[in-house]
């Protein structure tokens, strides 16, 4: 009898023991990391072979008749002289064909490299590589609500970019750390992309000396010749459209590029301030200022890695405010990336974008067009892909984790129709027959972790477990999400001689320098 009890009793500990365990197992930290995206569907193309013609003519045109002013910057412009485009004053004139002779040394395809070789990116072809919002002086979050960047805050967000499994790439100036001198801020920013995480960053480009920082910086990391022989880091070279190159973005331009590291070379517009209020108008001048910049590039060392880059958005004629996720920037979108692709270029657009101040429902349905555009659209490297906010002054942490969660989504579009034997499920349909269900059949036993894209913040429970629950709102979820995040955040490990390196680098050109706040 004792024995029998015995026998009765150990599958009843048993249970209990497994249900520990995969309690367990469902609440342990995780770390869980999604390879860049490789797109198995096609590209949504809106113009047709006579549009493009035209847009390329009229890029041309404009190239050769009006011209692009290089401002302040006297190497650009002997340096333009002597490949033959006329030069007058800041005036650059480039003859038709030139631009886009220069623009052939470029490479179609990009290994920006991480420090753990299981992060690196492919940026052009078929890949798309997601990395987070860049720029915002302001972060908001629902406990301490609008207000300026801190380091601290800046911190925060590279962990939860580390910690993100569809985020491929830590980005750059996540949010403006203004409580650290404006002389100095990138080097703690540098630093804590370095450290904190272990995938692929940006460089500095506020000033060319903060580029030289990043270069230097990179050599420590990774060491000097593997820095000089591949691509660590890429760097937001925004052009001052319309037309106009600054000796700033130039200057870190022309630091990159001679030392083999990536630069998106990004026309920056709002559509009806800064280039024509029609999509063929500002697709004219998109394309004419990156061939002007790309071409500079490869003036500085041919085959130097680049990105086309295309950030438009529309304005508001009433308040004169930009707009985001609208019809016309997707349509700018679309054509852009077919013209990258015709320049067999790397692409970079999209994001997730908005004008919302909250993190609502106005930023879920912009943020939403703006990211199934990019997707469609061929976009190769994606800037801003969460976080943003508010036209892009607010670096949201709640928006961050709801953005980032949705990226899981681009992914399973990207993978396309599975449609090999276990894709086709013959057997399970062989199996259930008419009248039967699905839930217990051996195809769906075997799949059903995989199957469907699973949301880590997003709530599908029944009212009234939700209610019973809280009735947290989406937003509410996504602060809970955040600190869950931070919580479970583990440093990824650093080689401690070069951590000290680092430091004394960072320390050492501190002293040098006393602090500048403008």
């Amino acid at each position: 009898m004792a024995n029998t009890k015995a026998l009765q009793e150990t599958p009843r500990r048993r249970a209990r023991g497994g249900g520990a365990a995969r309690r367990a197992e469902r609440t342990a930290p995780k770390l869980e990391f999604a390879k860049f995206i490789e797109r198995n569907i096609p590209n949504f193309e809106i113009l047709n072979a006579e549009a493009l013609e035209i847009i390329e003519y009229n890029a041309e045109t404009v190239l050769e008749e009006i011209g692009v002013n290089f401002v302040d910057n006297s190497e650009a412009l002997q340096r333009w002289r002597e490949v033959g485009a006329d030069v007058d004053g800041e005036r650059v004139r480039i003859p038709r064909g030139l631009a886009r002779k220069l623009c052939a040394t470029a490479p179609s395809r990009i290994i920006q490299h991480a420090r753990n070789p299981e992060r690196n990116v492919e940026i052009g072809g078929n890949t798309l590589v997601l990395a987070p919002v860049y720029g915002p002086p302001f972060v908001r979050d629902i406990d301490g609500g609008r207000r300026y960047a801190t380091m601290a805050d800046f911190q925060k967000f590279v962990k939860l970019g580390y910690m993100s499994k569809w985020l491929h790439h830590s980005g750059g100036t996540v949010c403006e750390p203004t409580d650290v001198a404006v002389n100095k801020r990138h080097l703690d920013m540098l630093y804590a992309h370095m450290t904190l995480t272990d995938k692929p960053f940006m460089g500095s480009v506020t000033e060319p000396v903060r580029a030289r920082d990043s270069v230097d910086m990179c050599k420590i990391l990774f060491g000097d010749k593997f820095v000089d022989d591949n691509t660590v880091m890429t760097s937001l070279i925004n052009i001052n459209s319309p037309l106009v190159f600054d000796p700033i973005m130039m200057g870190a331009l022309e630091i990159y590029a001679a030392n083999n590291q990536a630069c998106i070379i990004s026309p920056f517009i709002v559509g009806g301030a800064m280039a024509p209020v029609s999509v063929t108008g500002t697709l004219t001048q998109v394309l004419a200022e990156a061939l002007a910049g790309i071409a500079y590039s490869q003036m500085i060392r041919p085959g130097a890695p680049v990105i086309f880059g295309a950030f438009v958005t529309s304005i508001d004629m009433n308040s004169g405010a930009p707009t985001f996720g609208t019809p016309e920037a997707s349509k700018i979108l679309y054509g852009a990336g077919q013209l990258a692709r015709r320049m067999n270029l790397p692409f970079r657009s999209g994001g997730g974008l908005c004008g919302s101040k909250l993190p609502d429902a106005q930023a879920g349905y912009e943020t939403a067009n703006t990211l199934n555009a990019a997707l469609l659209g061929g976009v190769n490297f994606m800037l801003h892909s969460c976080g943003w906010l508010e036209g892009g002054l607010v670096s949201s942490f709640e928006k961050f984790v709801m953005d980032a969660d949705q990226l899981g989504v681009l992914h399973s579009i990207a993978q396309g129709v599975d449609i090999s034997e276990n894709g086709q499920a013959m057997g399970a349909i062989e199996e259930v027959q008419p009248g039967g269900h699905y839930l217990g059949c051996e195809h769906t036993q075997a799949n059903f972790k995989t199957a469907f894209w699973r949301t880590e913040v997003l709530d599908y429970k029944p009212f009234e477990q939700w209610s019973e629950e809280g009735s947290f709102d989406t937003v509410q979820l996504a602060n809970k999400r955040v600190k869950k995040m931070l919580e479970d955040y583990q440093k990824p490990a650093i080689d401690p001689a070069i951590d000290d390196a680092l430091q004394s680098y960072i320390a050492k050109k501190k002293e040098s320098m006393p602090d500048a706040f403008g």
